[in-house]
C-alpha cells in the first residue's frame, strides 16, 4: 500500500484492484428482480417509449457477464423486436474480456440456467465449455468502468442494475456511487439494487418503488 501511494502506477492499482475485488455472479441471480423487470418495468417503459428510442440498460460491476447475458436473454425470450441497449461494465479490464468473450464452463451455465436456455441461447464448445449465442452476445457491449467516476460518456440509461455491490463500501462511497448513478438515469427509469442494499439514510436521489430492491429518481422539486 505504500508504494501505491508514493507511485499510483497503472500496473501497480490494476494488480491491487484485481486482488480485492470479488467476481461471483450466476445467471439470473434471486430471480425476483428479472421477474419484476420483465412483468412491470419493461412493459412500463415500452409504454411510455413507443416510436422513441431503444431502452438502455446498464448493468454496472457486472463480473463476468452472467447479469448482462441474463438480461439479453429475457428481453429476447419476452420482447423480441424491440430496440435494446445492454451495457456491462466492470472495473477489471481481464473479467470484461472474459465477459466480452461469452465463454463459460458447464459448472457456471448450470448455476441459474435451465436446459432449455443452455439449449436456446449457447453452443457447447466441449464436454466443459459452453459459448454464448451470437445473437445475444451481440446484444451486449462491455467496457471498463469505476463506479466511482463519472459514467457520463456512457450516456443515460432507462434501467440499472447495481446490485450486492454497494454493501462492500463505507456510506461516504455509497453516497458517491449512487449520486453517480442518478445522473445517468433517466427520470422515470428504475435502480435494481441488491437485497442487503438501501438507500435510506444514504441518499436523497432515490426513492423506494413497490418492489423490493427497486429505486425511483426522486422527484425534482419545482422552483417558486
Amino acid at each position: 500500500m505504500a508504494a501505491l501511494r508514493l507511485s499510483p502506477r497503472d500496473a501497480l492499482v490494476n494488480a491491487v484492484v484485481e486482488a480485492m475485488v470479488t467476481h461471483e455472479s450466476l445467471f439470473f441471480r434471486d430471480d425476483r428482480p428479472f421477474e419484476h423487470l420483465s412483468r412491470t418495468i419493461l412493459p412500463q417503459l415500452m409504454s411510455a417509449r413507443v416510436g422513441r428510442r431503444p431502452i438502455k440498460i446498464w448493468s454496472a460491476a457486472c463480473s463476468s457477464g452472467q447479469e448482462p447475458y441474463s438480461i439479453a436473454m429475457l428481453v429476447a425470450e419476452q420482447f423480441a423486436g424491440w430496440p435494446w441497449e445492454i451495457v456491462g461494465t466492470d472495473i477489471s479490464q481481464p473479467i470484461v474480456t472474459k465477459a466480452s468473450a461469452g465463454i463459460f464452463s458447464s459448472f457456471e451455465v448450470k448455476r441459474g440456467l435451465s436446459p432449455e436456455r443452455i439449449a436456446r441461447h449457447f453452443r457447447r464448445i466441449d464436454d466443459q465449455t459452453f459459448i454464448v449465442s451470437d445473437q445475444i452476445r451481440k446484444m451486449v457491449r462491455f467496457e471498463t468502468h469505476n463506479l466511482l467516476e463519472s459514467a457520463l460518456r456512457l450516456g443515460q440509461f432507462d434501467i440499472i442494475f447495481c446490485r450486492n455491490v454497494l454493501i462492500y463500501f463505507d456510506t461516504a462511497t455509497k453516497t458517491k456511487v449512487l449520486d453517480l448513478l442518478a445522473r445517468q438515469l433517466a427520470p422515470d427509469g428504475a435502480l435494481f439494487l441488491g437485497s442487503a442494499d438501501t438507500v435510506l439514510g444514504i441518499t436523497s436521489r432515490f426513492v423506494a418503488g413497490q418492489e423490493r430492491g427497486v429505486f425511483r429518481p426522486a422527484p425534482v422539486a419545482k422552483v417558486a
